[in-house]
């Protein structure tokens, strides 16, 4: 576990290092608020266990900054945050926080904040034109592929069947993910990807893709899926099936139900993704935008790989919040 945390923490590192110094460290806005401190904030899908953790982080840090938020819901719709975004300028925001749904389908609500002036902080997930933002708070997406696929592959022994179920296809979260994926399972010859496929972040269409493979007969020695919901949906599927073979399966986001799945052996591992940290971090840097102080362009938070091992200390952390 030690070498791991060695191992992702050079990667994460170096990632950062890569985009950090590529980009502008020093972003700052024009203070406009000498009163009350207003900010929108457009969610990709409150329906999303993990955005509902974002949410209730960024009304937190929001509360201690003594910040109004005017917050809407996306819906899983990239072209709705377009609108929510104009909307916020026209109620004369001093700031906005996008938590996009889309890599490319929410990036014209940068354009329209950068036309009219408006700071805006992206959250979570990154845009085509991340660097016209002034400042992005997220995890590298590809390091929690890469840190699934290699426990994976370490379980299987390098050989094995794999079903992958993805994010949205489009949403840089699900981008990132499955190319950090393969990247490792390329390593690996004799370990195949014999099925992939979209389930939405949902569980529900996560279990009805996970029961359509099964019934093929093929075997399926792992599920790697890019979340928890989808993960317990591919879990609910299997225990239904009365296979009694060992299918690992493991997911992305260390959500409590998936936390308690990992200390119960269903689940072989997730990656724990702060949401907490990025939540907070991203009303702060909106904060200091207003305030006119510069902030950093990029701002990474490293993920952590969660197994049987370290599980007690993260449903430790997960009761505390």
């Amino acid at each position: 576990m030690t070498t791991n945390r060695i191992k992702y923490g050079r990667l994460a590192a170096l990632f950062m290092g890569i985009f950090v110094a590529t980009t502008l460290a020093g972003c700052s806005g024009k203070p406009k608020a000498k009163g009350q401190i207003t900010i929108g904030v457009s969610y990709q899908d409150l329906s999303n266990q993990f955005v509902i953790r974002l949410q209730n982080a960024i009304r937190a840090e929001a509360k201690k900054l003594n910040v109004k938020l005017i917050e809407l819901d996306a819906q899983g719709q990239s072209e709705k945050q377009i609108g929510q975004t104009e909307n916020f300028i026209n109620q004369g925001v001093n700031a906005i926080i996008l938590n996009p749904e889309d890599e490319y389908g929410s990036a014209p609500a940068v354009d329209i904040a950068v036309k009219h002036h408006v700071p805006i902080v992206v959250v979570n997930a990154v845009v085509s034109n991340l660097n016209e933002a002034n400042a992005y708070v997220g995890s590298p997406d590809s390091v929690a592929g890469m840190m699934q696929a290699e426990y994976i592959a370490k379980l299987l022994k390098g050989n094995g069947n794999v079903v992958l179920i993805q994010g949205p296809y489009g949403h840089s979260a699900e981008v990132q993910r499955t190319k950090g994926i393969k990247m490792v399972l390329a390593k690996y010859p004799h370990i195949k990807i014999i099925a992939e496929q979209t389930a939405n972040w949902d569980r529900a269409q996560a279990m009805n893709l996970m029961e359509n493979w099964l019934s093929t007969g093929r075997t399926i020695n792992a599920v790697i899926s890019e979340n928890d919901e989808m993960a317990m949906g591919a879990l609910g599927a299997i225990e239904g099936s009365g296979i009694k073979r060992k299918i690992y399966v493991i997911g992305t986001d260390a959500l409590p139900e998936a936390l308690q799945d990992v200390a119960d052996g269903k689940m072989v591992a997730t990656v724990y993704q702060d949401a907490e940290a990025q939540g907070s971090m991203a009303v702060k840097l909106a904060y200091d935008i207003i305030k006119g102080k510069k902030v950093q362009h990029l701002n990474y938070i490293p993920f952590q790989l969660v197994t049987k091992e370290n599980v007690d200390n993260f449903l430790k952390m997960a009761k505390t919040k």
